[in-house]
């Protein structure tokens, strides 16, 4: 039986050096009739509005040498103490996340784990990455989306923004969900609809017939 938490909204925070990257997609379709209902808050966080100097600088090169610069952990932490998060011990039903390739991989378990919070705070990754001061004590957990580079943290933030709005009571409908959460995650069976018959290519017979039981079976892979 799936089991989804009842109050909502929830609230997405998304701390990011590049807010405008969200102003598409998360207008758009599902992400914006979840916003519209006021069954999701959505948040984005200019990284750059914390910086510490005139230019607002954000990072800074890596002690002990090497390319690239580092999200500086000061900033980041004052953009976390702009949300008004308590500290990482004394949090409940909110969870803080770097996106980081080498984090723990997201799948659709922690979607539903994720769906389950009043507030998730997502840190986006830029250049050669996060100071990790950030990972070890002011994150709460650190998750990846795929084993590759991308170059920042905000589209995992999209991927996993999105996976998890969905799974909100009544963004979608509900026997969508539970059909999904028997599916044991993999693909979903072919789907097909009108024309019957386009130019030769024709829909399986079977799902023709009205025979629920037997289009049960054939979606199973039931022979």
């Amino acid at each position: 039986m799936l089991k989804i938490r009842k109050s909502y909204p929830l609230r997405i925070d998304i701390i990011t050096l590049f807010p405008k990257i969200f102003v598409g997609p998360m207008t758009e379709s599902i992400m914006w009739r979840a916003q519209d209902k006021s069954f999701l808050e959505l948040n984005i966080v200019d990284l750059k509005e914390f910086g510490i100097d005139e230019r607002r600088t954000v990072d800074d090169k890596p002690y002990g040498g090497g390319a690239g610069m580092i999200l500086r952990v000061d900033v980041i932490d004052k953009a976390l103490q702009s949300l008004g998060l308590k500290t990482k011990d004394q949090r409940q039903k909110t969870r803080v996340v770097v996106l980081d390739a080498g984090g723990e991989k997201f799948n659709q378990a922690k979607a539903y784990e994720y769906s389950k919070l009043e507030r998730l705070v997502l840190i986006c990754g830029r250049y050669e990455g996060i100071d990790h001061r950030v990972h070890e004590n002011f994150a709460d957990e650190i998750v990846s989306i795929g084993d590759y580079v991308l170059t920042g943290g905000e589209i995992p933030a999209m991927v996993i923004a999105d996976t998890v709005t969905r799974l909100i009571p009544n963004v979608i409908k509900p026997e969508s969900l539970v059909e999904e959460s028997h599916s044991g995650f993999d693909s979903e069976y072919p789907q097909y609809t009108r024309p019957e018959d386009y130019n030769g290519l024709k829909v399986p017979e079977i799902l023709l017939t009205g025979n629920h039981g037997e289009i049960d079976k054939w979606r199973k892979g039931i022979k």
